[in-house]
């Protein structure tokens, strides 16, 4: 087993010493990374449940959108709970890091492609993240208690569920209009703004 796939599997179990190591080692920053993006298209292919290109590109970037949040806000939170001396930019690298492989079981989601699984899995695999977030937080803020760790971890993840459910109901509106050009369509009720006379042999041209 790869030093990658060892170190996911066990970030995915809850494993803290996965999340120890990594917390001090700067080369796992691209699996961290990895986890990240592989987790945000696994839960794109869930919940769309194909794989048309544009729309899982699109899902995805919301995805990592929503982990970014959550982990901003886990770390934003977690700051004025557990107060501690100020932050390195090395501290903020190993936080991110350890944050970072939380997002392994998310992984999952990509079996929510299957139709009858899919509101399961996904469920499943949120409650899943949040558990691991709890432990990742935990070590980010080196702070052991469990109940304050799960707290920061539910309320990023509220936060973050807003947000992504804001982004995957406005995105495909403007989508829609940016693609309908903004024009009216042919069969629209005129308003006040195209004023037309009615005569026997049709519509007289608009009259401002």
């Amino acid at each position: 087993m790869s030093d990658f796939s060892r170190r996911a599997l066990g970030a995915a179990r809850l494993d803290p010493t996965v999340y120890e190591e990594v917390e001090h080692d700067r080369a796992a920053s691209v699996q961290a990374l990895v986890i990240v993006l592989l987790s945000a298209i696994a839960g794109a292919i869930g919940r769309l449940g194909s794989f048309t290109l544009a729309a899982l590109a699109a899902n995805t970037i919301v995805g990592v959108f929503g982990w970014v949040v959550w982990a901003g806000l886990c770390l934003a939170i977690g700051a004025r709970l557990v107060p501690r001396r100020p932050r390195t930019q090395s501290d903020i690298g190993a936080s991110v890091r350890v944050l970072g492989f939380a997002a392994a079981p998310g992984i999952c989601q990509a079996l929510a492609v299957i139709a009858p699984l899919r509101t399961p899995v996904l469920v499943l695999a949120q409650v899943w993240m949040i558990f691991a977030m709890a432990v990742a937080v935990r070590h980010a803020l080196d702070d052991k208690r469990t109940a304050r760790a799960l707290g920061v971890s539910l309320a990023g993840w509220a936060a973050q569920l807003a947000v992504v459910v804001i982004l995957l109901t406005v995105a495909p509106r403007l989508v829609d209009h940016r693609a309908a050009g903004g024009r009216p369509p042919a069969d629209a009720v005129p308003t006040a703004g195209y004023l037309g006379v009615v005569k026997p042999s049709g519509v007289a041209p608009p009259v401002e």
